[in-house]
């Protein structure tokens, strides 16, 4: 069985999953609604720029979930997911991994966005398997930490292959779709690497490596 490996924003689905958890709680009044969306918005441009620094971001991005009770915070993504995620989850997408589902690969969703965002995503797509980035739990609390490696553009590696070590998988014929030129690490280590409606530097970069370019966008 191949590995099918899926980056999941702006990929499977039609927008940022962790920009969007921001838009959500400035929403809700649960963080102060000006400076919030001025920082998180600067984050996903810096992203998108590829100047990202991640240790930063992650400070801020994992405060609001150390800061409210983990009832509270599953409360508060059941609404998010209904009313922010399940419009962006691409059709063609779900298409996508039943096909490599009925051809017997092993589904992965890989992503940078922490695992309390994703992890539910990942189960609304049907997919048992999520990489993502850890946030720390302690005596049931989150700490605003991140336990482990960040599972961003080299630390997607690092991720995947503790993952690897632990299953007994590995990459030989695996596939990776993703949008964004911070995966480059990650596409240049698998076989079949695939660029789904890419950035403007990883569109160039695919074109030019003759890697295969799909939208999954043309039925969301």
């Amino acid at each position: 069985m191949a590995l099918a490996l899926f980056d999941l924003d702006n990929t499977l689905l039609t927008d940022d999953s962790d920009y969007l958890w921001g838009c959500f709680l400035s929403d809700k009044g649960l963080v102060d609604k000006e400076l919030y969306e001025q920082a998180n918005l600067r984050f996903y441009q810096e992203y998108k720029q590829g100047t990202l620094d991640i240790h930063e971001f992650l400070n801020f991005a994992l405060t609001p979930l150390a800061e409210n009770d983990f009832d509270k915070l599953q409360a508060l993504h059941t609404e998010f997911m209904e009313s922010l995620i399940r419009p962006v989850m691409t059709r063609a997408g779900q298409d996508k991994i039943k096909q490599h589902r009925e051809q017997g690969d092993t589904i992965v969703i890989i992503t940078a966005t922490n695992s309390f965002v994703t992890g539910p995503i990942a189960k609304a797509f049907g997919v048992d398997h999520l990489i993502a980035t850890e946030p720390e739990i302690i005596d049931g609390q989150y700490t605003g930490k991140v336990s482990g490696t960040p599972c961003f553009q080299q630390g997607k590696i690092t991720k995947l292959d503790e993952w690897l070590e632990q299953t007994g998988k590995n990459l030989q014929d695996s596939y990776f779709y993703s949008d964004s030129h911070n995966d480059l690490p990650l596409l240049e280590q698998v076989a079949h690497p695939i660029a789904v409606d890419p950035d403007d530097q990883l569109r160039a970069i695919a074109l030019e490596r003759n890697w295969e370019v799909i939208s999954l966008r043309n039925n969301t």
